[in-house]
């Protein structure tokens, strides 16, 4: 699949809010047909060379900026959201569980179920964060090698050693929270409580359904953009940690973030 294709499929799976925060790949082309075409429509002009140049970088360093603006965003909202995940439970324990102040096996069920909605949910936002990254980063990636082979300009390395040192590039704390977020489903929700009986029983979803859709096409385009290539080089995406898939699929729920 070409990559244009791949990132239209991608935007419309992610989350509505988050749709307009991809890179504007269609927009970068049409800018870089412009530069290609420029010195023959202006018998080499250089200033309408130079004019489509200077668009070209402006959009390119403005989408960095938004990649920038809109990750760390999210990423500040997550950590704030993870801080909280423990104290939600250790408060309905406190409350409803059967040492609590209103000991409600009932009322205990029902925050519970909750709770594990929320983290649901959660989870899947991370995984989609880690590959807004992986896939804004190939697309800058292959439109400046676009450049460089219809210009023969050297634009390529410098800009991706630049592209290597921005906060949306950096997913490492986003990783660590999503396997922290395994942790807490594993030992509070462990599976038995999966299986049809106790506390969840009846409440598992089928495949496909909301976030769980979305994280795993997300998880599969990330693999995918990682065998497009079958050598490493500095232009390469890092080794993928990716989330536990088993507890992934634990993770089928009625309670999907909405996907239009």
């Amino acid at each position: 699949m070409k990559f244009g294709k791949r990132l239209k499929q991608q935007i419309e799976q992610s989350l509505p809010d988050w749709r307009d925060k991809y890179l504007s790949y269609k927009e970068l082309k049409k800018l870089l047909r412009l530069i290609t075409s420029a010195p023959a429509k202006m018998n080499g002009s250089p200033s309408e060379y130079g004019k489509a140049e200077a668009e070209f970088m402006y959009l390119l360093n403005n989408e960095i900026d938004k990649f920038n603006s809109f990750f760390m965003e999210q990423e500040e909202d997550f950590v704030i959201r993870h801080k909280e995940l423990p104290h939600r439970i250790q408060k309905a324990v406190d409350t409803w569980g059967p040492n609590g102040s209103q000991p409600s096996d009932l009322d205990f069920k029902d925050e519970m179920t909750k709770i594990r909605k929320e983290i649901v949910n959660f989870h899947g936002e991370m995984v989609l964060l880690m590959n807004y990254s992986n896939i804004n980063y190939t697309g800058l990636a292959k439109i400046v090698k676009k450049h460089d082979k219809r210009t023969g300009g050297v634009l390529r390395l410098p800009f991706i050693q630049k592209v290597l040192e921005q906060p949306f590039f950096t997913t490492d704390l986003i990783s660590k929270l999503v396997k922290e977020c395994e942790t807490t489903i594993e030992s509070v929700f462990p599976p038995p409580e999966y299986s049809g009986t106790g506390i969840f029983q009846g409440e598992r979803a089928a495949p496909g359904e909301g976030i769980f859709k979305n994280t795993v096409a997300a998880l599969m385009t990330m693999e995918e953009m990682r065998r497009g290539s079958s050598t490493y080089s500095h232009f390469s995406l890092p080794p993928l940690d990716l989330p536990d898939f088993d507890v992934i699929q634990s993770l089928q729920l009625l309670s999907p973030i909405q996907i239009p």
